[in-house]
């Protein structure tokens, strides 16, 4: 009995658990390349960044709140000016 009880539960655990990673997996925007930074910081307000980047590179106030996105950033490198693994930044 206790073993059958135990089962249930490790498959209604495992379903719960895949509905839920289902719907956070749709809730993030598909990696796409981007016209220009005006359109990619539609999406992205901040920028976006590869997971190597360490900081900001610029004289003013550093930009914190880019979000990181290998997959995004890889395709929208060319708009990484100064070549700091951060795409269209902005404050």
């Amino acid at each position: 009995m206790r073993r059958a009880l135990a089962c249930v539960i490790s498959v209604g655990l495992m379903a719960v658990m895949g509905a839920v990673s289902t719907e956070a997996a749709s809730a993030a925007p598909k990696a796409k390349r981007y016209a220009n930074c005006k359109a990619l910081n539609k999406v992205y307000p901040h920028g976006v960044a590869s997971t190597k980047a360490v900081r900001d590179k610029t004289s003013g106030k550093k930009v914190t709140n880019f979000k990181v996105n290998k997959a995004v950033y890889d395709l929208n490198k060319a708009s990484d000016r100064d070549k700091d693994k951060i795409a269209c930044e902005k404050r």
